[in-house]
């Protein structure tokens, strides 16, 4: 089968590896030569996805995955054509669908009768049916459901884990029609494998859900779940400081009934996903009070924990305060709606020197994105930890002299790391 991925992003080119491994003959698009130039070259564009570069070495030299910016090449002839183009979402809940319809128009005029278009991209519900299918159309002189076939079919999978994802977590698929729906789950089948889930009520696989808006409304809940968790979370974690109680202990116990699953506190909910869908959701549904006030209360998450910081230290004027992390969470080089941006803006609001450390950025990268680097071992009156980055488990006093206060905002630290120091740590008095 010939198939093309449409943006070559930190999904698309796992997802164009993944099909062409299966034996299939995958050309990737996107929109930027130097990345087109680094996957002809197998080289991977981006650090960081494990098993990802092992693959390169292996499918491009064989000839079963290349790249281009061209359309033309790769779209027409194709079984199937897979969509993961990045979609932008602003602080008022409205989409920016700049990027989506610009590759949908493109697909449109190089689409050719028999393909599968399968959205993967997460998208508000009936955004598939109503805007991007009618594009389709439009532009191709071609009919949906008889010329050719769209399905949404939600990633499912986080960047650095990619190919696990993909096996463990089962395939759903929303089509137009009963037909396209078939074409896509045996489209999927061939080209996924599944781990064995006996916890599932079904078998691991490819899920039907019966229609595009039902695939599309999973992703945002599954993901809008987790957002309005985490703010409970925070909620519970805000309080139980104030009344003197230990909230990880009492999450521990509270989870220990089958059906409780708080999540764990912290300084930031931060990445493409968990911040950004609730607020595609909202667009559905604006009167939805429940993910709205938790979608603030997580976002107010980062202002709070410097707030603990005041309290703890005193005064924040002219202190050294260090972020530690500037990605959005340990071990993944990615600042989307990363904490690092409202911790600094807070501490700024407070008239303290903020300074930023991260073991997987340089100090160019950094200064780039706007901080100011520090490195371990410099003058530093404070620090609180945004990402749980695994170096910062071995921190202690040594490592930031002069230090009077460290705020936990991950949990990787403890008390005893921090002789002569003051800790703190998010829900715990």
């Amino acid at each position: 089968m010939k198939i093309a991925v449409i943006a070559l992003g930190k999904i698309g080119l796992p997802l164009a590896v993944q099909f062409a491994s299966k034996g299939h003959e995958v050309i990737g698009v996107d929109v930027n030569p130097a990345v087109v130039e680094q996957v002809n070259a197998a080289v991977e564009p981006f650090p960081g996805e494990a098993g990802l570069q092992e693959k390169l070495a292996e499918l491009v030299p064989a000839g079963r995955l290349r790249a281009t910016t061209d359309y033309a090449e790769a779209v027409p002839g194709a079984g199937a054509v897979v969509l993961v183009v990045p979609l932008f979402v602003d602080a008022e809940a409205r989409p920016d669908f700049g990027w989506m319809d610009a590759a949908t128009a493109e697909l449109a005029r190089h689409l050719t009768p028999g393909t599968l278009v399968s959205y993967e991209t997460t998208l508000p519900v009936g955004t598939t049916r109503t805007r991007f299918t009618p594009m389709l159309e439009a532009g191709s002189g071609l009919t949906e459901g008889s010329d050719f076939h769209v399905v949404f079919s939600p990633e499912r999978v986080l960047t650095g884990r990619v190919f696990a994802d993909l096996r463990k977590y089962p395939k759903l698929i929303g089509g137009l029609s009963p037909a396209g729906a078939a074409a896509a789950k045996a489209f999927y089948e061939a080209v996924l494998d599944f781990d064995e889930r006996p916890d599932l009520a079904r078998p691991n696989g490819v899920w039907d859900l019966g229609s595009a808006e039902a695939s599309e409304l999973a992703k945002l809940a599954e993901t809008t779940y987790r957002d309005v968790n985490i703010g409970l979370a925070n909620q519970f974690a805000r309080y139980a400081a104030t009344a003197g109680i230990d909230i990880y202990q009492v999450i521990e116990a509270s989870n220990s009934q089958p059906y409780s699953h708080i999540h764990q506190p912290g300084i930031a909910v931060g990445g493409h996903c968990i911040p950004v869908y609730p607020r595609l959701y909202l667009w559905n549904d604006p009167e939805a009070s429940v993910v709205r006030a938790a979608r603030e209360a997580n976002a107010g998450m980062p202002d709070y924990t410097i707030g603990l910081l005041e309290g703890a230290y005193g005064d924040l004027s002219g202190a050294r305060v260090v972020v530690l992390g500037a990605a959005y969470r340990g071990g993944v080089k990615e600042t989307a709606f990363s904490g690092v941006f409202g911790a600094v803006a807070a501490l700024e609001a407070r008239g303290a020197v903020a300074l930023v450390h991260d073991p997987l950025f340089s100090d160019a990268e950094l200064k780039a994105l706007g901080f100011v680097p520090y490195q371990l071992g410099e003058p530093a009156n404070a620090a609180v930890v945004q990402a749980d980055h695994a170096e910062y488990r071995q921190l202690g006093p040594a490592d930031l002299p002069g230090i009077k206060a460290f705020i936990d905002g991950r949990r990787v630290s403890s008390a005893e790391r921090w002789p002569g120091t003051t800790y703190r740590v998010i829900g715990k008095p």
